[in-house]
């Protein structure tokens, strides 16, 4: 009874993220209803008993609270210290200047589809230090989709492969990473290096032929004539008036100043000095307002610009931190009502054990990133489950997170409703269903390559 009861919650909850509901609120709904249904079933306890305030409907909020207190702390520090520092970049023009003066060099090919696919793999690597997929994509469209057109790419190919550029959130300072890393008890930078990389570097060679075969044969069939013609983009569809500010082409240094605090000072080199994230995101905002007071001579100015970073963390705590917690509550109360230990009763019994879930588990989320056009919410929904189901199959919590989490934002870049594709689609003044269908097969491919290379790497 209590699997019917959830799959009827999942399915519910589902079918509203699909209709847009705030995905914080349906998961902190349906995570209610299933604390509710548990305790009057006689599945289990919402809290332990010497930490209930001695009313079940109370201790629902408590619950929350502890929650939002647990995370806030750490996790909820990191991530909301990169959303600042990301905001704040933007803000300056330093995001804007990194990716101008990165694609210089592909201007001088004249192979078409072999700069589209070097472009997109250029993309991937300036993920590394911007992490908002749809951010990426609004600076892609003004600077290398103009480049793209004037081979003589069509705009669907294009769009298709700007909007896919960060079809992996494989930087240690993404949110994903930094909440897979927490989950699996590991630092985000050997997270990153150790298993990330592995499975990215199969990844993008996949994806660049993928991207050169689709998109040059969709644009044969579709009866596109490769020529030499200016392209446009409207400016004015991107979201974030910040994106459009002009910076000094030597403000392309700043954005990366804590990916490489980040990398320096740690295993991989220079050990025995430490470096945190969040300490790296404040030196970069730090150098960033310098550079600000120095080109503008208004102290004044740069001081007030660091209540940009401010904002930035209050959006992250608001959209990001509060989506990992519901996620969580939905992932707890799925474990209070027993789900979670008939899955793993099923995964001992068939003979699947570990493999047999992840598989599962990635299908899920990688079918929701689709449906519910979002990476974040079905991926925080459902990865808090992963470690308790590691530990009774035997395998790695890294082996089930790591495709689980790269699948999410992989598969985000098929859905027609999902932020990258909409804000891509507009900026070219094509349609997000048929931006989809160039999309699809090259992310796919990507679904296939990043779990196979993740069996093979850590099983």
């Amino acid at each position: 009874m209590n699997i019917a009861i959830s799959l009827v919650v999942i399915l519910w909850v589902g079918l509203l993220v699909f209709k847009r509901y705030k995905a914080q609120a349906v998961l902190l709904l349906g995570g209610m209803i299933l604390l509710v249904l548990s305790h009057l079933l006689g599945y289990g306890e919402i809290i332990p008993a010497k930490q209930s305030t001695g009313s079940f409907i109370f201790d629902i909020f408590e619950q929350i609270k502890n929650l939002f207190s647990s995370r806030a702390a750490k996790l909820g520090l990191n991530i909301m210290a990169v959303g600042g520092f990301a905001r704040y970049m933007d803000h300056i023009g330093a995001s804007r200047a990194l990716v101008t003066l990165t694609i210089k060099p592909l201007q001088t090919l004249k192979s078409p589809y072999i700069v589209l696919s070097a472009c997109w793999i250029l993309g991937m690597v300036i993920g590394l230090a911007i992490n908002s997929a749809s951010g990426l994509a609004m600076l892609l469209m003004v600077t290398m989709y103009p480049v793209l057109t004037a081979l003589g790419v069509s705009k669907l190919s294009a769009t298709a492969a700007i909007a896919t550029t960060l079809c992996l959130d494989w930087s240690p300072s993404d949110t994903g990473t930094i909440f897979a890393a927490e989950l699996a008890n590991i630092d985000p930078v050997t997270y990153w290096h150790s298993y990330q990389v592995p499975v990215a570097l199969c990844v993008i060679p996949v994806v660049a032929v993928l991207h050169y075969f689709t998109q040059k044969y969709m644009d044969k069939r579709d009866g596109h004539i490769v020529q030499a013609q200016a392209g446009s983009v409207n400016e004015d569809k991107m979201t974030n008036e910040d994106l459009k500010k002009e910076a000094p082409i030597y403000y392309a240094i700043l954005p990366i100043i804590p990916l490489a605090l980040i990398l320096s000072f740690s295993s991989l080199w220079i050990s025995w000095i430490k470096m945190n994230i969040i300490v790296a995101m404040f030196v970069g905002t730090t150098v960033g307002m310098i550079f600000q007071f120095i080109r503008t001579l208004d102290g004044k100015k740069a001081m007030e610009d660091l209540q940009v970073y401010f904002d930035g963390m209050g959006r992250q705590m608001a959209n990001v931190v509060s989506l990992i917690v519901a996620g969580e509550i939905f992932a707890k109360d799925l474990m209070s009502i027993g789900t979670i230990d008939a899955l793993i009763e099923w995964a001992k019994t068939s003979g699947f054990g570990g493999i047999g879930i992840t598989l599962v588990m990635v299908s899920i989320i990688g079918i929701s990133a689709v449906v519910m056009g979002s990476g974040n919410a079905p991926f925080f929904a459902f990865a808090n489950l992963v470690p308790n189901i590691a530990a009774h199959t035997g395998v790695s919590t890294v082996l089930m997170i790591l495709p689980m989490h790269f699948i999410a934002s992989a598969f985000r870049a098929i859905s027609p409703i999902t932020a990258v594709i909409v804000v891509a689609s507009g900026m070219a003044g094509i349609s997000s269903f048929d931006l989809v269908k160039r999309t699809a097969i090259p992310m796919i491919g990507a679904g296939i390559t990043l779990v196979v290379a993740n069996f093979i790497f850590f099983l």
